[in-house]
């Protein structure tokens, strides 16, 4: 499945790894909620995973829209970007709140009506 077929669209995606939880492996704490889109495959073989910005407490689920999707280009685990309804952010604030995790890999922020 393509991330780009989520751009612009009310998603749901299901958080495992909780804002303020560790990751198992690495050490870091997740400053933002993330997860992944359930019933989906992306180039992985695992579902397609979620970043969700603009929510600061820790959730469970989250529906809201999709804004962007980080493509990377040397890795093909591409990460979409979902915020509440009427949230609006920069590329440089996307950048900002997943560089946690997206400063090990190279990348591109896609918005919808662009190619990733």
């Amino acid at each position: 499945m393509n991330a780009a077929e989520f751009l612009g669209k009310h998603i749901t995606v299901q958080i495992d790894r909780a804002a303020g939880s560790p990751h198992p492996r690495h050490g870091y704490i997740y400053p933002v909620n993330y997860g992944f889109v359930p019933g989906t495959l992306s180039g992985d073989g695992e579902e397609v995973d979620a970043y969700v910005l603009g929510v600061t407490e820790p959730l469970t689920q989250f529906t809201g829209r999709c804004i962007a999707l980080i493509h990377r280009t040397n890795d093909d685990d591409d990460k979409l970007i979902v915020v509440p309804d009427g949230l609006v952010l920069s590329v440089v604030e996307i950048r900002a709140a997943v560089d946690f995790q997206e400063r090990y890999f190279e990348s591109q922020v896609v918005l919808p009506g662009t190619k990733g």
